[in-house]
Formats: structure tokens, sequence, C-alpha cells
């Protein structure tokens, strides 16, 4: 049997740097390992190119359980850019903390890896191999700071919590196929399909129990419990990469899986998936409003928009599924510039997180300060940003589908985060004291990608057309 490989190539090239990027730290010297970063921004370039030759192509891999369309084109590009900006901005903070740039880099990619291989997955069995690639890459990376003992700490959390997570998920994998006889998306879709029968009673567990697997890796509330001391423990970089790659990777799953396949039994889902978006949104947002620290705050951020990012998923409709790509695509260089501005404080092992430290930012440091002010912005919704562009498309398709009251939720949830994305604005042109200058360090290819940020987030904003059409196509694949 021929096996078609051409749908594998862009996931195949981001793995083969994985494994050139580990073999070539065996016999570099310490003071060479740089050259690593820029290797595997190379073959990030490369894995790109590939995905923009292969636009258009629908074709399937390894007996169709691996796809190749729009939609999964749409996220391989995503995580690609996602981790190359993450290579970018991790060079100055991997020669601070002297974390081995061998190990993290590969760990950054083979992560990546598993991201297009959820979105590209046309299977359960797939899909939860690409998960687990994902996820047992972060749990290391997330302890990969090894003098600190917040990081061994956040790293253990985040695996026992999330084993705890991948048993929902299996079980609920389990009984579906238990159900169905197969776990094949098409072979799901053709039993949905079928008339006058309906699904058995643990079918609809198996689904249950889905849900709650793929709640966890969004952190959607009651499963966010982990968020706050993993973002905090964890290396900032390694904070950035959960806080978008992951939630988008999980998004991707729950777009394929509950939108396209279990589309006909979106009654049964809908409602919990309501609650869960506006109990996400509001207490992610108030929680954020006690913390002093911005980092933590950053991370009960990621958590109220993950209950903004479910609208588009409650809305289920093709105006839903442009939105929720869309979102994706606004929310990403907000909040990796957002971390990076984090970054771009530490000194050594100092971390200056607190909002006390960036009072007077503004004059110390402008460039940092202004860029940090874009995001803030944007992460509030304020117009004519990509934040605001996001929620209005999102809200938007909650209306057109009858949600009206979700809308009207995520709106009121807008205006309450205001509160605490304000704050750190008027620390940094309002206040006096923080960090001093001179504990800032040259940090330029940090400096390059939140630019790259700031870009992309007044770009979307004032200019969203291309994006939304993209977004629409890459959805649509999906039908």
């Amino acid at each position: 049997m021929e096996i078609n490989f051409t749908p594998f190539l862009p996931a195949a090239e981001v793995i083969l740097t994985a494994m050139t990027v580990l073999l070539l730290d065996l016999f570099l010297k310490e003071e060479e390992r740089g050259l690593l970063g820029w290797i595997s921004f190379l073959g990030l370039v490369i894995a790109a190119g590939m995905t923009f030759l292969l636009r258009g192509s629908q074709e399937g891999a390894f007996q169709d359980t691996y796809v190749l369309d729009s939609f999964s084109l749409f996220f391989s590009q995503f995580f690609i850019g996602v981790a190359g900006i993450m290579v970018l901005s991790s060079v100055h903070y991997l020669r601070e903390t002297e974390i081995r740039a061998g190990e993290y880099y590969a760990l950054i990619l083979f992560g990546t890896f598993g991201m297009i291989l959820m979105a590209s997955a046309n299977d359960l069995i797939v899909f939860f191999l690409g998960l687990e690639t994902m996820s047992i890459t972060v749990y290391i990376l997330t302890g990969m700071w090894r003098e600190r003992s917040q990081a061994s700490e956040a790293a253990m959390k985040y695996f026992i919590i999330g084993a705890f997570a991948t048993g929902f998920l299996l079980y609920g994998i389990a009984l579906i196929y238990g159900a169905t006889g197969s776990t094949h998306f098409a072979r799901l879709a053709a039993f949905l399909a079928q008339p006058g029968d309906q699904p058995p009673l643990f079918f609809y567990a198996g689904v249950f129990l889905l849900l709650i697997g793929l709640a966890f890796k969004v952190a959607a509330v009651p499963f966010h419990f982990w968020v706050p001391d993993v973002y905090e423990g964890a290396p900032t970089p390694v904070s950035a990469f959960m806080a978008v790659g992951v939630k988008a990777a999980a998004f991707a799953g729950w777009a394929r899986i509950f939108l396209s396949q279990l589309a006909p039994i979106q009654g049964e889902w809908t409602v919990p998936l309501w609650v869960l978006a506006v109990l996400t949104m509001t207490v992610g947002n108030l929680l954020a409003i006690t913390q002093t620290s911005v980092k933590r705050m950053l991370a009960y951020s990621s958590i109220a928009h993950a209950g903004y990012l479910l609208i588009g998923v409650v809305a289920g409709n093709e105006t839903g599924g442009q939105a929720l790509l869309f979102y994706l695509l606004t929310y990403a260089p907000m909040t990796l510039g957002a971390f990076g501005v984090v970054m771009a404080l530490k000194k050594g092992d100092q971390d200056h997180e607190t909002y006390g430290d960036y009072a007077g930012l503004g004059w110390k440091r402008p460039f940092l300060a202004m860029a940090m002010s874009l995001f803030m912005f944007s992460l509030a919704g304020f117009p004519p940003l990509g934040g605001f562009t996001g929620k209005f498309y999102l809200f938007r398709s909650a209306v057109a589908a009858g949600y009206t009251s979700l809308a009207v939720a995520g709106a009121l949830n807008s205006l309450l985060s205001v509160i605490y994305y304000l704050r750190v604005i008027v620390m940094m042109y309002m206040e006096e004291g923080g960090v001093e200058g001179k504990s800032f360090t040259a940090a330029p290819f940090l400096y390059l990608a939140i630019a790259l940020a700031a870009l992309g987030t007044v770009y979307l904003g004032l200019l969203p057309a291309a994006a939304l059409d993209i977004s629409r196509v890459a959805f649509l694949s999906l039908r």
C-alpha cells in the first residue's frame, strides 16, 4: 500500500529540526550553543514555506487519519509562527537564566509538532497522540529552570493535574469507541447521521468526558486552578507558549471535533459550554483584579480569554467558527507581546513581575512602555486594535446564533477587565520608582519579537479583512 507523505511534510520538517538540534547539542561547545536558536528558526521558516506551497490542498495520509486541509494549514502556520516568536524572544532569557539552549529549543519544536498533529488529526487516537506529545514537552519545559524551586513545583503540579485531565479524555475516547466501533472522525459523523437511531447513553458520557479533558487544557473554570501557580513558576517564555500555543491547540481540537464531527448533537453540549463560557470569563476577570503580580494577572487574563473563545464554540455556526479562528489570531500577538515585556524586565535571577516594578517605565524605557500599553489596551478590547475587532466578531456571532445574553455577558466582562489592564498603564506613566534603568540589558531579538507582536496587534485591528477571509475558508474546510 502506497503512503502519501505530502500532508505530513510541514510537521515532519519541524520534528526533523528538533532532532537536528538535539544531535548538534551533543557536539557544540557552551559558547557555540546560541547557533541552535538560529537552526531552530531556520527549520521553522522552511516548515512555514511548505505550508504556503501546500495551500489549497485537500488530502489525507495514513489511511486518512491525518488530513491536510485549509483548517490544518491555518493552525500549522499559526503554531509555527508562535514557535518562531518564542525562539526569537528566548535568546536573551536563556542566557540570563543559564537554561540549556539545545534542550529548550528541541522541546519547543517537539511541542509545536504535537500541536500540528492535534489540528490535523482525523482520528481520536491520532489527536490523543498529538495532545500527549505537546503536553509532555510542556511539562518538561515548565521545570527547565532547575535552579529555581518554583519551576520544579510548577512542573509537578502541571504534570499531576495534566495526567488527571488525560484520564478524562482517554476514558471519553474509550466510551465513544465502545458506542460507535471506531475512533475515525468520518465514521463518527456517519454514526450520528443514521436516521432514527439514538446513540446510547454512554456515547454522550464519552462526549462529556472529552469536553472535560479539553476544558482542562484551555483552563476553563472550574478546571483552571493549576494556571496561576504553573504560569508563575514556569520560565516566562514557557508561560507565553502555554497561554497561546497550548490553548490554541485545544481549541483547534474543539473546532474539529465538536463543531464538525459532533455538530449533529450540538444541542446536547451547547448549554454546558454556555455556562462554562460565562463562568470562565467572570471568574478569570474577577481574580485577575486581585493580583499583585503582572505575570499572575496575565495568567488569569488567559483564563478569561478562554471564556471569550468559548463564545465562538457555543455559537457553533459558520460565523462562530470564523470568529473563533480570527480571535485566536488576534489573541496570539497581544499575549505573546505582553509576556515579552515581562521577559524584558528580567535581570539575571531577579524577577520583576509586581505592578510596582513597572512604575515609571514610560520614562525609563519608552518602547517597552508603549508596547505594553498597546497590548493592555488590545486585551481590554479598546478600538481600533486587534482585541476589539476579535471580540466584536465573537459577540456578533453569538447574537447571530441567538445567544444574545452570552454576548452581553462577554461585553460586561470586557468592561470589568479594563480595571486591571489599565492599572499597568497607570503604573508605567503616573507612578515613580520601579526597576532602575540600569537593570535593563540589551536584548535585540526580544525587542524584535515585541515589535512584531505590536505590529500584528495593530494590523489585525485596522485591516482585519484578509485574516477574516482566511479564518472563514479554514473553518469551512471542516464541513
